[in-house]
């Protein structure tokens, strides 16, 4: 669990202006582990910090992805969803309820990845598993 000076720490180290607004914004995001979408953090936000606006929240996760505090999903032309563990790993996403979780490390293994043109690196590779309740009948 990270402490508020840690937090400060934390912004302060990536870069970033730790305002009042974004120590809000990371104490959602930044003291563990979580994946939500814009709409949830403003939501939880605004428990911390009654008159942050919808434009400041927005750009500021915005302002965590380009200074690599969070990672953006993008599920299948939903809402984006924000990773706070930057951190490869994969991902299951139940396409019913929209929760994100984790996949343990090793639970995964890519074998094999296609031949990249001149110039080009590997930057990352992002599995999503996608799972639905089972029909039954």
């Amino acid at each position: 669990m990270e402490t508020s000076t840690s937090l400060y720490e934390r912004l302060h180290a990536a870069g970033m202006l730790p305002t009042l607004q974004r120590l809000a914004i990371g104490e959602v995001l930044l003291r563990r582990p979580v994946h939500m979408t814009a709409e949830q953090v403003l939501a939880a936000a605004r428990e911390r910090l009654a008159g942050i606006s919808r434009a400041t929240v927005y750009g500021t996760l915005q302002t965590f992805v380009r200074h690599g505090l969070l990672r953006e999903l993008l599920m299948d032309g939903e809402a984006t969803i924000y990773d706070s563990n930057t951190h490869a790993h994969h991902h299951v996403y139940n396409i019913d309820t929209g929760e994100v979780h984790d996949l343990p490390p090793g639970q995964l293994q890519v074998s094999g990845l296609p031949a990249l043109a001149e110039g080009l690196e590997m930057a990352e590779v992002d599995i999503i598993v996608r799972v639905r309740s089972r029909q039954l009948g």
